[in-house]
């Protein structure tokens, strides 16, 4: 299973991307080995996540989340239940 994710940083930011283990990765994120543009905005939160059956569907869907505004992702994860 592949997940696409989004995590809130420090600065109020949102990242996006996409995972096949949500918990190792939010780990690396904040341990600062994940990716350069978290690095400087420790800590970060997972928000938001949806699982898929393949990796190409959780990068096609990373992909389209970082195309959507600011307000477009607040709205999603605002939405979005556990």
């Amino acid at each position: 299973m592949a997940f696409a994710y989004m995590v809130r940083c420090a600065d109020g930011s949102l990242y996006s991307g996409w995972t096949y283990d949500l918990a190792a990765r939010v780990a690396a994120h904040n341990s600062g080995q994940g990716a350069k543009y978290t690095r400087s905005r420790l800590p970060v939160e997972l928000v938001w996540w949806e699982s898929f059956s393949t990796k190409e569907e959780a990068m096609s869907r990373e992909w389209h989340l970082k195309k959507l505004s600011r307000a477009q992702k607040l709205a999603l994860i605002e939405g979005f239940v556990v």
